[in-house]
């Protein structure tokens, strides 16, 4: 059974060989590398983790084994993923793209299309990746476990990770700046002593959040100080008391994560496997007039160490 295909267009003389499409979200969450990704896993990888007590004693003429070490792990198993669509040629042969497919009945898809088709699978696949890493549940086919799922997990399982509870709602983000930088603060307030000051700390922040810290920086409307405000003169650099603020569009509203690019993982078997797209045209193997449109890949989280890591949600 084919994808069902909509066609509403009217033809009104040549195709300018453009498409227009929804706005998707990108991945900047590993387009800018702002976890650290693990490729080339094919089953499971799993994640050392190293504490110690103290180590440090007064020196006497002997040696004296002191300290305790513990290792533990977590586990980093990406799940498999696939896009299956089937597009019928009939459904094309009366649109405005009928003679790119050619003369012979025993025609092909229109190659813009079928570009637009790659571009737009390839771009959705890494919306809904950027969704998943953040608020992905496990349960929902189509999803793997998010940071949230696991450090909630975690919290429930003993604590494994710092949640603070606040009320940075949508609402709040949007109208209420002052509660943005109010919540900023909370989180900044919670990072464990050991964690602050690291060079790849960061702080991750949804679209809504960055709006409103703009907005909050930029003295609204009001002037200050003598000079313009934020919203004449251009974006304020997204940091927060030096800490970088990492914009991450997968995550919601609500919800503020610290942590070290180095506690968070993302694991995937080839990362060029999220951006192939296979067309195949099954005239030649089943005589059908179907084409179809096929991508796998792998992907999945993980964190490393919970206790260094502030969840504000």
């Amino acid at each position: 059974m084919a994808t069902v295909t909509s066609i509403t267009s009217t033809y009104a003389g040549q195709f300018s060989g453009k498409y227009i499409a929804a706005a998707l979200l990108s991945a900047p969450t590993l387009d800018k590398e702002y976890i650290t990704i693990k490729p080339n896993i094919k089953y499971k990888e799993v994640i050392k983790k190293y504490s110690n007590d103290a180590i440090v004693f007064d020196g006497t003429c002997d040696f004296n084994p002191t300290s305790t070490v513990t290792l533990s792990e977590q586990i980093l198993q990406p799940e498999e993923f696939q896009v299956n669509l089937t597009l019928c040629k009939v459904d094309f042969r009366s649109d405005w793209e009928a003679l790119e497919m050619g003369i012979s009945i025993y025609d092909h898809l229109p190659p813009t299309f079928t570009d637009f088709m790659i571009g737009q699978v390839a771009g959705q696949v890494a919306q809904k990746i950027e969704q998943n890493i953040w608020t992905g549940n496990s349960s929902t086919n189509g999803n793997f476990a998010s940071f949230s799922e696991l450090l909630l997990s975690g919290s429930v399982a003993g604590g494994q990770n710092a949640p603070v509870s606040g009320a940075f709602t949508a609402a709040n983000n949007i109208t209420g700046s002052t509660t943005v930088l109010a919540g900023l603060q909370t989180v900044v307030n919670a990072i464990p002593i050991t964690v602050y000051g690291k060079e790849d700390l960061g702080i991750y922040v949804s679209t809504q959040a960055v709006k409103a810290f703009q907005t909050a920086v930029g003295g609204g409307s009001s002037y200050a100080n003598g000079y313009m405000n934020q919203t004449v003169i251009g974006a304020k650099p997204l940091d927060f008391q030096g800490i970088p603020l990492l914009h991450c569009p997968g995550l919601p509203a609500s919800t503020v994560i610290a942590a070290q690019k180095s506690n968070l993982f993302f694991g995937t078997a080839l990362l060029s496997d999220k951006n192939e797209v296979k067309v195949l045209d099954m005239a030649d193997l089943d005589g059908s007039q179907n084409v179809r449109i096929i991508m796998r890949y792998t992907a999945g989280v993980q964190y490393g160490i919970g206790n260094d890591i502030v969840w504000y949600f």
